[in-house]
């Protein structure tokens, strides 16, 4: 989710995810998600035409060569404070924090400390998450 293309956190990934559907191969991803929701609403983007794209073009450039020219304009600020709250976003309703600790608690219940969704797919995907106070 932390890798950037095109300035945006998050593309990568849903890239990625919408592949794995194509293919039918995601498992346990879902795609369109409600991040990836987030990144089209703020891209101008429909999940059909994200989608449409992916299944046209068989590389990740030609993808965000599309994106490029699809995606709606942002000045560099707000595209990184759109970034900051993406990478910090966390569990919005009790529902979803339980989610949220399910998920934790099956990886590793000590983490207690993590309370974005970014640092608890790092750790699910078994990168670093650095503790936080």
């Amino acid at each position: 989710m932390r890798v950037r293309l095109e300035g945006y956190v998050h593309l990568a990934r849903m890239i990625d995810k919408c592949r794995a559907v194509l293919a039918g191969t995601e498992g346990e991803y879902i795609y369109p998600c409600p991040m990836d929701d987030r990144l089209m609403a703020f891209a101008g983007i429909t999940a059909a035409q994200f989608t449409a794209a992916v299944k046209q073009h068989l590389s990740d450039e030609g993808v965000i060569q599309w994106f490029r020219g699809m995606a709606t304009p942002h000045p560099q600020a707000e595209l990184e404070e759109w970034n900051r709250m993406m990478l910090s976003r966390g569990p919005t309703t009790p529902e979803k924090q339980a989610s949220f600790n399910k998920y934790r608690d099956a990886v590793d219940p000590s983490r207690t400390d993590l309370t974005s969704w970014a640092d608890l797919q790092d750790l699910e995907e078994g990168r670093t998450v650095p503790r936080r106070a």
